[in-house]
C-alpha cells in the first residue's frame, strides 16, 4: 500500500483517522495505530511482518536488560548483540545477492543466489531501532517498558517505510502524553495534501521524462538530451522523497507526533557539504551522531571517518557497486571541501558556489541513477559534451511541458513558504483571518482533487525509497 493511491487516500486514512479520534484514552489510540500499521505493513507483503515483530521484541527485551545492567558488561553485551542481530538481518535481506555476485565473480565460483526478497522498510525501521539502543546504552532515554508502545514506534505507517528516521527521543514524550487539537490535525492535513501533490504531479511526471531519455538507447542520446533526462532525475527524486517526508510529518501532525524535517530546500545548496545539511536530514544525523562522532569526528582520523562515513552511507542505499561509488564520490568532495574549497566559496559570489554544488549533484544523481557501471561510463562522456548533435525531439518535450518544468524547478527554492508568511502577514494587518484560512482550505483541497484525477486509472506509483 502506497500514500498516493486511492484506497489509502478515501478509504484506509479516513477509517484510521475516524476510528483514532473515536477513542477516548491513549492506550486504545496505541492499539488502533499498532493495528491500522501492521495492516499497512502487510497489505503488500505479509510475511515480512514476523520479521518486523520479531526484531522489536528482540530489542524491546535487550533494551530492558540493558538497562537494568547499566554501567556493568551485561548492558554492553546486550547492546553488542542487539546491534549485531539487527545489522545481520540488514545484510542477509538486503546484500546477500550482491555478496554471492562477487564471490563469483573474485573465486570464479557458480554459487547460486538464494533470491531472498528486500522486505520493504528493513533499512529504516533498522536504523531507528539501532538509535533507541545507542540512546539506552548512553542513558539518553529510558528503555520503553511497554512493548505496545515500543512497537508503536517501530512499526507507525506514517515513516516506517521509507522515513524520515525518527529517534525515539524526539517523540517519547508523545508516545506517553500526546494530545492532538483542531489546529495540528489541520496542519497535518495541508501537509499531507502538498506531499501528495508533489509525488502524484510532479515527481510521476519527471519520472516518466527521465525514463524516456535515460533508459533508452544511450548511443542515439545527445548531450542535451542526457543533461535533460537527468535534470528530470534530479526533479523526480527530490520531489519524489521530500513528498513521501511531507505525508509522513502530516500523519504525524494528525496523530499527535511531531517528526524532524528531512528536507530543507537543498538545490538552493552553495557547497556540497551545505547540500547534505539540507538532504535527507535524518539520515545524515543518524550517521554523524552514531558513526562519526564516535569514531572520533573532526578531532581525531577525520579523513578516516568521512570514509567510513560515506562507504556506509552508499551502501544503506543499495546492494550495488554504483552506490559504493556514489558514496566515495560524495566522501571524496566533502574532503576537498573541508581541506581546500569550503572557505574559497564562502568568499565567492553565491551563484559559484551554488553552480558547483548543482554541478555536482547532477553527476552523483548519474552515478546514483545507472546501476549498470557500463551504461554509468557511456552515459557520462555523453553528459560531459561527447556529443553535442542537434535534438529536435528535445525541444519539442520542452515545449509541450514548459509551464510544469518552470514551476517545478521555481518550487525548489523557499518560495510556498515566502508567499504563506506574506498571505499570514497581510490577513492580520487587514483582519482577514478567516479569509486565510479559507483560501488555505481550498487550496489544499484542489491539491487533492487535482492529484485524484491524476490517480485515476494510473499504475501503481511507489516512491523511489521504497526500494532502500
Amino acid at each position: 500500500m502506497v500514500f498516493s493511491s486511492l484506497f489509502f487516500l478515501y478509504i484506509f486514512l479516513p477509517a484510521n483517522i475516524i476510528l483514532y479520534f473515536l477513542a477516548r484514552t491513549n492506550r486504545v489510540r496505541n492499539w488502533i495505530m499498532v493495528a491500522f500499521s501492521l495492516v499497512f505493513y502487510a497489505w503488500g507483503e505479509p510475511v515480512w511482518i514476523f520479521l518486523l515483530l520479531f526484531t522489536a521484541f528482540l530489542n524491546w527485551l535487550l533494551a530492558l536488560t540493558m538497562e537494568k545492567h547499566l554501567g556493568t558488561p551485561r548492558a554492553k553485551y546486550a547492546l553488542v548483540a542487539a546491534v549485531a542481530v539487527d545489522l545481520w538481518l540488514l545484510v542477509i535481506f538486503k546484500y546477500t545477492g550482491f555478496l554471492y555476485e562477487n564471490i563469483n565473480a573474485i573465486l570464479g565460483t557458480s554459487f547460486r543466489d538464494p533470491g531472498i526478497a528486500l522486505p520493504i522498510g528493513i533499512s529504516f525501521y533498522t536504523f531507528q531501532i539501532i538509535s533507541y539502543m545507542a540512546d539506552v546504552y548512553r542513558r539518553e532515554v529510558e528503555a520503553q517498558p511497554s512493548f505496545l508502545k515500543f512497537l508503536m514506534y517501530v512499526t507507525m505507517y506514517h515513516q516506517l517505510v521509507a522515513g524520515p528516521i525518527v529517534r525515539y527521543q524526539w517523540i517519547a514524550q508523545e508516545i506517553d502524553h500526546r494530545r492532538t487539537d483542531v489546529t495540528e490535525v489541520w496542519n497535518g492535513l495541508c501537509r499531507f495534501s502538498v506531499g501528495l501533490c508533489k509525488k502524484v504531479v510532479v515527481a510521476n511526471a519527471a519520472g516518466k521524462l527521465a525514463a524516456q531519455y535515460l533508459d533508452g538507447d544511450l548511443a542515439r542520446l545527445t548531450t542535451t538530451g542526457a543533461l535533460f533526462g537527468i535534470l528530470m532525475f534530479t526533479i523526480q527524486i527530490y520531489y519524489d522523497f521530500s513528498a513521501y517526508s511531507d505525508m509522513a510529518i502530516g500523519m504525524g501532525r494528525i496523530f499527535g507526533f511531531h517528526y524532524m524535517e528531512n528536507f530543507n530546500y537543498p538545490y538552493i545548496a552553495r557547497s556540497v557539504t551545505d547540500f547534505w545539511r539540507r538532504w535527507h536530514i535524518s539520515l545524515s544525523t543518524f550517521f554523524r551522531d552514531y558513526v562519526y562522532i564516535p569514531l572520533g569526528g573532526k578531532y581525531s582520523h577525520q579523513l578516516r571517518n568521512i570514509c567510513v562515513v560515506w562507504l556506509l552511507t552508499g551502501l544503506w542505499h543499495g546492494a550495488s557497486w554504483n552506490f559504493v561509488l556514489w558514496g566515495a564520490f560524495y566522501g571524496l568532495l566533502l574532503i576537498l571541501e573541508k581541506k581546500f574549497l569550503l572557505r574559497g566559496l564562502q568568499r565567492l559570489p553565491g551563484g559559484v558556489g551554488w553552480l558547483w554544488a548543482f554541478l555536482c549533484t547532477l553527476v552523483g544523481w548519474s552515478i546514483f541513477y545507472f546501476v549498470d557501471l557500463g551504461r554509468l561510463l557511456e552515459f557520462l562522456p555523453i553528459l560531459f559534451g561527447g556529443r553535442l548533435a542537434p535534438d529536435p525531439g528535445l525541444w519539442v518535450t520542452v515545449q509541450n511541458n514548459c509551464f510544469w518544468l518552470i514551476l517545478s524547478i521555481a518550487f525548489c527554492a523557499p518560495i510556498l513558504p515566502a508567499i504563506k508568511g506574506l498571505a499570514r502577514r497581510y490577513a492580520v494587518q487587514d483582519g482577514q483571518q478567516a479569509a486565510l484560512v479559507a483560501a488555505q482550505a481550498a487550496g489544499c483541497l484542489g491539491l487533492v482533487l487535482i492529484s485524484t484525477a491524476y490517480l485515476v486509472g494510473q499504475s501503481y506509483n511507489p516512491f523511489l525509497y521504497f526500494r532502500f
